[in-house]
């Protein structure tokens, strides 16, 4: 202990911390550093327990590694001992301690005492240790400081307590959070939508808080994904379910009609109109229409479906009568808005009216773990379709479609099945029974023969992409697993993958 050590001086010094500091954390911290440098210490700790553990919530001297390895258990160690007995501990000489373990590493000297002394609530008991690293030093003065650490313990007791309450309430309530969300991920699962990976039980989580709300929703994901059963599952939880679901695929529309048919007509507005006709926005009132493909419409029909978004109110194709809308959107669409927007094909405005809830549907190469659930789904619809019963589906069929890209996603995969339902002739689906598109070389004992009328340099290449995408195929799109098949080494794999264009992520 420094000889100018003033006892009153360090105390009105944390007084005055305690009153003006609201931050518990930065308080804490504050303590220690005026203790370290009126009392003339090596470092000080201030853990705090958690449950059987008791964890450095404050120190200084220590970096944020060496705090995460200092976690003791209670009766571990030193500081687990004085935490388990609510006794205070002096350590002359910890080279020469067996019990003090010195987890977090921090101590470059041996020639140091180790003081600790324990944090006591009347209402729940020890609560933590306060602990200091000393110059060694006689007994008499070790005694000393221990008694004055002891004070200094009973004064940040409320604090502590206070803090260790916080730290309790937001690990209460981050389980609790984590609870609701794994109950509401299963509860608001959609009927209509078949999936259980991590990335589909959020997209169930977002319809379930979007749901009764009247906000525009924008779903996106490649073809096949399934964004109109989400479109749907959305609907149907809202409380809009009793009224009407219209889909439009604004894709399969032509360019002339898309108008027409959002909006309707009156009668003469163009050649064809022999009467009055109304659009899918007054077919939809009060429920919901869903523009599919929303990527694909004229920037002129951009236009007036953003003033139907903004304002709530259109007009028929040659009329003049302002009807008002009472319609939720949802939007889907397969395409990159944002290069389109870059390339003057998509409004902007438009663009941030539909993106206010979006939603993003994974691929189904990138939801693996879905395939066999969806597989039995649809074998079980098709089974029932086409009066078939068909019990399984053999181990070769299953490797054969988990190593399938599946470019086509969840549509493909149904048409797969169907096909396989199809054309099985007992209660097994087999793996020859699945389409060519999913068949390998291995599988099948076929030889790939180059075209009749090309070059050399043709066969060549087209016989090594073949070659290369059936053994990535076998491999799952490990690429050194791949050469080693190949007899290849993985820097000319490598080298040729990127030669011939192959994207090895579709096989992973």
């Amino acid at each position: 202990m420094k000889p100018e050590f003033a006892e009153l001086s360090v105390l009105n010094q944390i007084s005055h911390v305690l009153v003006h500091q609201r931050n518990v954390s930065s308080l804490l911290k504050e303590v220690l550093d005026i203790m370290k440098e009126q009392m003339g210490f090596h470092r000080a700790t201030l853990t705090m327990r958690r449950g059987d553990l008791l964890i450095i919530e404050a120190s200084n001297g220590l970096s944020e590694e060496e705090k995460k390895r200092g976690q003791y258990k209670i009766g571990e160690g030193v500081t687990g001992r004085v935490a388990a007995s609510g006794k205070a501990r002096i350590i002359p000489d910890i080279a020469s301690e067996p019990e003090f373990l010195d987890k977090t590493k921090a101590r470059k000297s041996a020639r140091l005492a180790f003081i600790c002394v324990p944090i006591v609530s009347p209402e729940e008991g020890v609560i933590g240790t306060l602990s200091i690293d000393h110059p060694k030093a006689d007994e008499h003065d070790l005694k000393k400081v221990r008694d004055f650490l002891t004070i200094l313990a009973n004064i940040l007791a409320d604090a502590v307590g206070a803090f260790r309450a916080e730290i309790e309430e937001k690990d209460l309530l981050r389980a609790e959070n984590e609870r609701l969300r794994r109950e509401l991920g299963d509860k608001f699962r959609p009927g209509n939508i078949v999936g259980n990976c991590s990335s589909m039980k959020l997209v169930y989580t977002m319809i379930a808080q979007v749901s009764d709300s009247p906000a525009t929703v924008l779903i996106r994901g490649e073809s096949g994904t399934g964004k109109e059963l989400v479109a749907k599952a959305i609907h149907y939880a809202s409380s809009r379910k009793s009224s009407s679901f219209v889909a439009v695929n604004c894709a399969a529309l032509p360019e002339t009609l898309v108008e027409s048919e959002l909006f309707g007509h009156e009668k003469g507005a163009f050649t064809g109109a022999v009467q009055q006709r109304k659009g899918r926005f007054e077919v939809a009132a009060g429920g919901t229409l869903f523009l599919d493909e929303i990527g694909d419409i004229s920037l002129a029909v951009q236009v007036k479906l953003l003033r139907v978004l903004q304002e709530r109110v259109f007009e028929r194709v040659g009329g003049q009568e302002p009807i008002q809308s009472n319609v939720r959107i949802i939007a889907a669409t397969s395409r990159n808005l944002e290069k389109e927007m870059q390339e003057c094909r998509f409004r902007e405005d438009l663009y941030y009216r539909l993106n206010i809830f979006p939603i993003h549907l994974p691929a189904l190469k990138e939801r693996k773990s879905d395939i066999i659930l969806l597989a039995d789904h649809f074998l079980s619809k098709y089974n029932g379709m086409y009066s078939k019963k068909i019990k399984r589906i053999s181990t070769p069929a299953i490797n054969m479609m988990m190593m399938y890209h599946w470019p086509g996603n969840v549509r493909e995969l149904e048409n797969c099945i169907e096909r396989a339902v199809l054309v099985s002739g007992d209660d097994v689906i087999n793996a020859h029974d699945l389409p060519p598109s999913l068949q390998t070389a291995q599988a099948t004992g076929t030889e790939i023969i180059p075209l009749e009328g090309a070059n050399f340099h043709t066969m060549v290449r087209s016989y090594e992409r073949e070659l290369i995408v059936d053994s990535l195929k076998n491999n799952r799109g490990n690429v050194a697993a791949a050469s080693r098949a190949l007899g290849l080494t993985k820097r000319i794999m490598h080298y040729k993958i990127t030669n011939i264009g192959i994207d090895v992520s579709n096989f992973k």
